[in-house]
């Protein structure tokens, strides 16, 4: 089956693609060309998705394995993981008004706030990436795919690299994942994510205000600001999160203004960016490469 999302405004796809292909984890995610392609499972099935650019203003989104009745779900969630839903006109002529971020919006004004198909597995590769690089978290990742997931029941020969689903939270909840080689206080972490889902259907799904929902993630075990606010913005789809004591932030700020602030700082600076604060910081990790 073959669907065309609608967007509206430009879209950055190379830089989305970048930031997918940069952490793709091996055996659930490929980036083939322009092309980002993945496993996935819903109740009752799963299957292998693809998505590209399509005619013009729309994603091309092919899906193998879904049935009818799981398409509207399916497509909700590739809207959100894809951000096709962001007014970026309103949100850059808002932050174009700081003189620092104007140039990098001129430079991308495509430039759109990746997402998560799954918050459960957002959650998870947040709490892997904790005071590790990147690469490590994926490294980590997909030794965590390819112990603790399930084999795909029909893998197609066109993605040959995608072999596994990600683990379910039933899964996770009760498996020695110290044994992966991580520090055991980061595993007991995982291990109380999943077995808070389980409790708590909808923990990953947005509540009333950007509070309420980095308040509710802040009550699991190991999970701090940094890790609550990058949920709040990747799965929650809070505009305004912003994890402010990101070190690629201040790294980006150094850069840009000669000066490396402070978390105290750099939130008093980006009350100018509110409430699309969650953008600006994009755009600053973007502009790191």
């Amino acid at each position: 089956m073959i669907h065309h999302l609608p967007y509206q405004g430009a879209y950055d796809w190379p830089a989305m693609l970048g930031f997918l292909r940069a952490r793709a984890i091996e055996g659930l995610e490929v980036v083939q060309g322009d092309t980002y392609a993945r496993t996935f499972a819903l109740a009752g099935g799963q299957g292998i998705l693809s998505v590209c650019p399509g005619p013009a203003g729309h994603l091309q989104v092919q899906l193998q394995g879904a049935e009818q009745a799981q398409l509207p779900q399916v497509l909700a969630r590739l809207r959100r993981q894809f951000d096709l839903d962001a007014d970026l006109s309103l949100i850059n002529r808002h932050l174009a008004r700081d003189p620092l971020l104007a140039p990098l919006l001129a430079a991308r004004p495509g430039l759109r706030v990746p997402g998560a198909w799954d918050g459960f597995e957002l959650a998870i590769r947040a709490v892997l990436g904790q005071q590790i690089t990147v690469q490590g978290a994926i490294r980590l990742a997909g030794k965590l795919v390819a112990v603790h997931g399930r084999l795909l029941a029909s893998p197609d020969p066109q993605w040959p690299g995608l072999t596994h689903l990600f683990p379910t939270p039933q899964v996770l909840s009760t498996a020695n994942l110290a044994d992966l080689g991580m520090p055991r206080s980061r595993a007991r972490t995982l291990s109380a994510v999943a077995q808070a889902l389980l409790d708590d259907p909808l923990l990953f799904e947005p509540r009333a205000s950007l509070q309420q929902g980095v308040e509710r993630l802040l009550q699991l075990p190991g999970i701090g600001d940094w890790t609550a606010q990058y949920i709040a913005l990747r799965q929650l789809r809070e505009s305004d999160a912003f994890p402010a004591a990101d070190v690629g932030l201040f790294n980006a700020m150094a850069r840009l203004q000669g000066l490396r602030p402070n978390a105290r700082q750099l939130l008093a600076r980006a009350e100018a960016w509110r409430p699309w604060r969650g953008y600006a910081a994009q755009h600053l990790w973007a502009a790191m490469g």
